[in-house]
């Protein structure tokens, strides 16, 4: 089975703690989206009975690094597959974190509609990060994993969103140093032809 051509993909990228989560919740709630973390389906995926993918993941979510790009999207194009009868709209949370993966998830699964690029300093998404981990019971929100995450962020993320402004021109930044609510405003405008 293959992915249908009506549907519409946004990637969200950010950095760790821009609030990617929190801003794909409320898109969510108050429109048909389905949302898609990578992360997610990368932790649920490390736990499954069975998994051949299991102990590769475990790995890298501990190490801070990128898990092999055949993995994640094998996993999103089957989750996309597993929901394109009920949902048209597509979030895809955390992904494409580098540009092999971009280019070959837009090749093999669907070419995106819309990056949302959540921009925010990093010690603001810091901050965030440190006081979810209080509460998140996430093994990569300690301060050695999310160094690391900032990092690979920047040294491998950013060219992904240069890569999909100058190529593919569909690239909206939201500046995620305000309120939640005048985020999420920004982020519905950035939609408009989507929702």
């Amino acid at each position: 089975m293959s992915v249908n051509s009506d549907i519409n993909v946004v990637f969200v990228l950010g950095g760790p703690g821009v609030g990617k989560g929190t801003q794909c919740s409320k898109l969510v709630e108050d429109f048909k989206f389905k949302h898609l973390s990578a992360g997610d389906l990368l932790r649920a995926e490390q736990v499954a009975e069975g998994s051949k993918f299991k102990d590769i993941i475990k790995k890298h979510i501990k190490e801070g690094t990128i898990v092999p790009q055949e993995i994640t999207i094998a996993l999103l194009k089957k989750a996309i597959i597993n929901n394109q009868h009920e949902y048209k709209n597509f979030l895809i949370d955390g992904f494409p974190r580098k540009l092999d993966q971009a280019v070959i998830f837009e090749e093999t699964v669907i070419k995106a509609k819309l990056t949302l690029f959540f921009d925010c300093t990093r010690e603001v998404m810091l901050e965030r990060l440190l006081k979810r981990s209080k509460t998140s019971g996430r093994e990569d929100d300690n301060i050695e994993s999310i160094k690391k995450r900032f990092d690979t962020f920047v040294n491998t993320s950013m060219p992904v969103i240069e890569y999909l402004d100058t190529e593919r021109h569909i690239v909206k930044k939201i500046d995620c140093t305000k309120s939640v609510e005048e985020i999420y405003s920004n982020v519905k405008k950035a939609l408009e032809g989507i929702i």
